[in-house]
């Protein structure tokens, strides 16, 4: 084997894996080295998004979906189907099959393209070199003309909940109970502690979100976010916001085990809660730990992120840092979206990353979707917009097929009629904002969306009537005036 390449990426995560096999296509020499292993402590690509993140969770996300459906659904259309029981190892085991199926796509996706796979940890020093040490602990200094730092995050701890990985677990935990918690605690009511929360939920869980944050959702738009707590509420999820966790206390032994968690409520009151499991999810960091020896010439932002400039490009000449461990959300699609632009500006194109335009979902039921600028954000830009929005209950299909909470809505400029956002709470809310995103990177009016022919009957009509609704032209919205 030789050491020396044209580019070596460091992280085989969305980010990582997307942008060395598009390094590959373009017939540039390239090493992607890994550090995670599986339960046989064999290398395995992937990163958290396949192997603990966005795979694992909506494979629990969909099982339990169908379960409670099934349990609560099947009814109303005729169907009877006797006493239900979930098998949950069975489930997790289905998940793990999910994962390794994934996984092994990405191994073979580099075999095909030519990437070589290094399992371990890779180090970058001076001068592109980076210290590659295999799962045996060997260690070799291996030499590229461009790296990609693409080492991804890591849940954020937090000292008055410590995980312990049996009580007390952080998200990857949570997607290894082999047995439904009777009481369910969740520090945190963002993206990550709403999908657990609601896998657990389904299944039978009491399950009590604590939010320290006094909105709900308040990366999303508010209109949006408060139906979505609207609907998850009557779902049964018990979501308390401006509650600040400050203590907890693990008692009992074995089967007995439990957690009393101290909190102060939106009033300022001390209360306190016992659960049979505590999941924290209060967000992510990026993980930098053995990364940068301290002559790398990358340089990490206040808040511990590698620092780059619109390109991807570290203030060391030739190394790149991608994903989760830079600016932006926290995204698979934009880590894999910065992985094709950096290799593709290493093999001397000029592309670029549109931020304007990442979509954003929540993968409850329903889903919660958003792309572009919320409501919020325009007010307080001064942007003059105007609003359509469209609910499910008036669209045939969403009521035929039981789905009809939610609604859809988009923001366009009030005098250039160009989309500038779109928010969606509903069936299938993370394919239906992707078609607003197609629309927006084309620069297109709500008036556009409006005139296009969309299928009928399909969740997508909401969208349509959503833009016509715009300038006050819906066909299906009950009680409302038109514009002439």
């Amino acid at each position: 084997m030789s050491d020396k390449y044209d580019v070596i990426v460091i992280g085989s995560g969305p980010a990582g894996y997307v942008g060395a096999i598009r390094c590959a296509q373009l017939g540039l020499k390239t090493a992607c080295i890994e550090k995670w292993k599986d339960k046989d402590g064999k290398g395995i690509n992937g990163g958290t998004c396949l192997n603990t993140g966005c795979i694992p969770s909506k494979a629990l996300l969909d099982s339990s979906q169908k379960y409670h459906y099934a349990e609560v659904g099947f009814a109303g259309h005729g169907i009877s189907t006797g006493k239900l029981a979930i098998d949950v190892p069975a489930m997790i085991k289905r998940k793990e099959a999910v994962v390794k199926q994934m996984s092994g796509g990405v191994a073979g996706l580099f075999q095909s393209n030519k990437v070589k796979s290094l399992y371990g940890t890779g180090k970058l020093l001076s001068g592109k070199k980076v210290e590659f040490t295999d799962n045996d602990g060997k260690t070799s200094v291996l030499e590229a003309d461009n790296v990609i730092l693409a080492s991804g995050s890591i849940p954020v701890n937090i000292g008055v909940a410590p995980v312990d990985n049996d009580v007390i677990v952080d998200s990857t935990g949570a997607l290894e109970f082999q047995e439904v918690p009777k009481r369910l605690g969740v520090i945190g009511a963002g993206v990550i502690g709403l999908e657990l929360g609601s896998v657990w939920k389904r299944l039978g869980s009491d399950v009590v979100l604590l939010e320290a944050m006094d909105s709900f959702l308040a990366m999303m738009d508010q209109q949006i976010a408060k139906e979505s707590q609207k609907i998850f509420t009557k779902q049964g999820l018990d979501i308390r916001l401006s509650c600040r966790v400050t203590g907890t206390e693990v008692k009992g032994k074995g089967k007995t085990k439990e957690v009393e968690v101290t909190y102060t409520d939106k009033d300022g009151n001390e209360q306190k809660e016992v659960f049979d499991k505590l999941i924290v999810c209060v967000g992510r960091k990026p993980f930098t730990e053995g990364l940068l020896s301290e002559d790398s010439g990358v340089n990490l932002d206040e808040r511990g992120f590698v620092y780059v400039n619109d390109l991807c490009s570290t203030d060391a000449p030739g190394v790149w840092a991608v994903g989760d461990v830079v600016r932006g959300p926290m995204l698979a699609h934009k880590g894999s979206e910065e992985g094709v632009m950096v290799a593709e500006r290493i093999a001397g194109q000029k592309p670029l990353v549109n931020y304007d335009i990442i979509p954003n979902v929540i993968y409850t039921h329903p889903e919660v979707a958003s792309v572009g600028k919320t409501e919020e954000q325009l007010k307080a830009e001064g942007e003059e917009y105007e609003v359509g929005t469209f609910p499910f209950m008036a669209v045939g299909r969403a009521v035929a097929s039981d789905e009809a909470e939610g609604m859809v809505k988009i923001i366009a400029h009030a005098k250039t009629d160009r989309v500038l956002g779109a928010h969606i709470v509903g069936p299938a809310a993370s394919d239906l904002v992707q078609q607003v995103a197609i629309a927006m990177e084309f620069g297109s009016s709500a008036e556009d969306i409006g005139m296009t022919v969309f299928g009928h009957p399909t969740f997508s009509e909401a969208v349509k009537e959503a833009a016509l609704a715009v300038g006050g032209h819906a066909i299906h919205m009950p009680n409302r005036k038109r514009k002439k």
